[in-house]
């Protein structure tokens, strides 16, 4: 099912007929995969530039500045299996497109990390499993540009050619290895998250300085972040058109009282305060200064923030260790947030429940309870049960 498909027999989608010839043949299949291009330089939402889809010994790209393809919703809401690889920027896109994300998905990227692979690229992948060399692509190229050079067609074409034999493949080494399980209920997590949305008052998190923001300063903050990304999207402009990060936390800081305190601001100018912006932005400020502490939205405990660092720092190299010896990812098995958010009272995270509890998270409960205890073996970091048994006494002193 998932036999190579060459390159050259890709063919160019853009009118209405062809497409929904297109659509009516992909709704039945039960396997096929997808790639995007896209760009979002100058706009907040990313905007869809080419779509290619590939099935049994086909190839189609598709036109959508040609054409609508809102109704690709039928195949992605039909019972066909999509392959993908690096799926996170695509679900995005596509979300945006067609209104909906596909009901089942197998990320190459993400089940290659089950195997021993840490977030291979398609190139990588492709040559390791495949011995297939993929040639690299203009990373600038304008995928907007009309007509396509042979050259963007055939880059884009690879992007799809091996998805179905990358499948196969990796299907059969997760099989024989007991991990397929596991590596669709990481698929799936991938797919609730592309279902996620962006919380506004949650944005200011992502500032570099946000963590050293005390008192109203925050408030401020969170605010004036939401309001920016709020305008951005009803704009469709990226955020730092509307308000720069250096400029964002210089209002934090020294909060403005009027039109005149904004326009001294490092990095604000005209542009940024036309069109009412300057007053919505004072609002925004106001509405900030004066937000009530259960309102305010704050980012999670970083690990120097907690009570358990060096519990966590022993811990997470032990994870790095288990990572190893399992021929696993460690950042699918556990990352230092996952080891940090387990160890917080109560615990919380992706090793609650599932195969992760059982790998990770009920030898680290075990560690953490004075079960167990961490030890050398050679250079390897190893869990044994507790003896108890003191190392030394207390140095006499006198």
């Amino acid at each position: 099912m998932g036999a190579r498909i060459d390159p050259e027999v890709a063919r160019l989608v853009n009118t209405d007929a062809a497409f929904a010839e297109l659509v009516e043949e992909l709704a039945s299949e039960e396997l096929y995969g997808f790639d995007t291009e896209f760009h979002r330089e100058r706009t907040y939402y990313p905007r869809l530039a080419l779509l290619q889809v590939c099935w049994p010994g086909r190839i189609a790209l598709v036109d959508p500045l040609a054409i609508d393809v809102a109704d690709f919703a039928k195949v992605l809401d039909g019972p066909g299996l999509a392959v993908v690889h690096a799926c996170d920027q695509d679900l995005e896109v596509l979300r945006r497109a067609c209104g909906t994300l596909p009901g089942k998905m197998f990320d190459t990227q993400l089940t290659a990390g089950f195997v021993g692979m840490s977030a291979p690229s398609l190139g990588s992948l492709t040559e390791r499993l495949l011995s297939v060399h993929l040639e690299k692509g203009d990373q600038l190229t304008d995928w907007t540009r009309r007509p396509l050079a042979a050259e963007q067609l055939r880059y884009a074409a690879n992007d799809v050619a091996y998805l179905l034999e990358l499948y196969e493949v990796l299907s059969g080494q997760l099989e024989r290895r007991g991990r397929r399980a596991w590596a669709e209920a990481e698929c799936e997590l991938a797919l609730s998250r592309g279902r996620g949305e962006v919380v506004p008052e949650e944005v200011w998190w992502k500032l570099r300085q946000a963590r050293q923001l005390r008192g109203k300063s925050r408030g401020v903050a969170q605010e004036v972040a939401a309001w920016r990304e709020r305008r951005a999207q009803e704009l469709d402009v990226p955020v730092r058109s509307v308000l720069p990060d250096l400029a964002l936390v210089s209002i934090a800081q020294r909060p403005p009282k009027g039109r005149r305190d904004l326009e001294q601001v490092r990095t604000i100018d005209s542009r940024h305060l036309g069109g009412g912006a300057a007053e919505a932005l004072l609002r925004a400020v106001e509405a900030g200064a004066a937000l009530s502490p259960d309102r305010l939205h704050l980012p999670p405990l970083s690990e120097g923030e907690t009570a358990a660092r060096p519990a966590a720092a022993l811990a997470a190299a032990w994870v790095q260790e288990r990572a190893r010896q399992l021929e696993i990812d460690p950042a699918i098995l556990a990352t230092r947030a996952d080891v940090v958010a387990y160890l917080k009272s109560p615990p919380s995270g992706r090793l609650l429940d599932s195969w992760r509890h059982e790998l990770v998270g009920e030898p680290l409960r075990r560690l953490v309870a004075g079960e167990l205890a961490v030890a050398f073996e050679g250079t390897s970091l190893v869990l044994e049960e507790r003896t108890r048994r003191p190392v030394a006494k207390e140095p006499a002193t006198g």
